[in-house]
């Protein structure tokens, strides 16, 4: 891994969880991290329920779009997070590997997208620990 290690994040639509994920990491990394996020299948935008619960805690995800999974770009990540991408995820040799059972936020309102931002924080915070190197 480089001095500035590369997350990945993968669901199927790139469109609620790996945004919300990339967001967070994106915020409390700065630019000690390189960000990516990608779908199997991407949507057309981002879920506009996963947008509203960022706000509310001060992140802009508003900017980003879906992006479909490319084979280059999970090759060239340190660490690839899925969440629900099933087999469609490729799998490298000598990755690491992290898979995150949440609840998809497809579909629902903002007040049931909330938990899982929060569920989605806390797991970014474990990563970005295990990421930075020891003092």
């Amino acid at each position: 891994m480089s001095d500035k290690p590369s997350v990945l994040f993968v669901c199927v639509h790139n469109a609620g969880r790996s945004q919300m994920a990339a967001g967070w990491l994106r915020h409390l990394a700065g630019d000690t991290v390189e960000v990516r996020s990608a779908g199997s299948a991407p949507a057309a935008t981002v879920n506009p329920a996963a947008v509203e619960a960022m706000r509310e805690v001060g992140i802009d995800i508003t900017d980003q779009t879906p992006q479909l999974l490319e084979y280059a770009t999970a090759e060239s990540s340190d660490v690839i997070v899925t969440m629900g991408c099933g087999d469609a995820c490729p799998v490298f040799p000598g990755k690491r590997y992290e898979d995150w059972k949440l609840d998809d936020p497809a579909g629902k309102g903002v007040e049931a997208v909330r938990p899982i931002r929060d569920d989605i924080r806390a797991r970014v915070e474990q990563l970005l620990d295990e990421l930075r190197p020891t003092a």
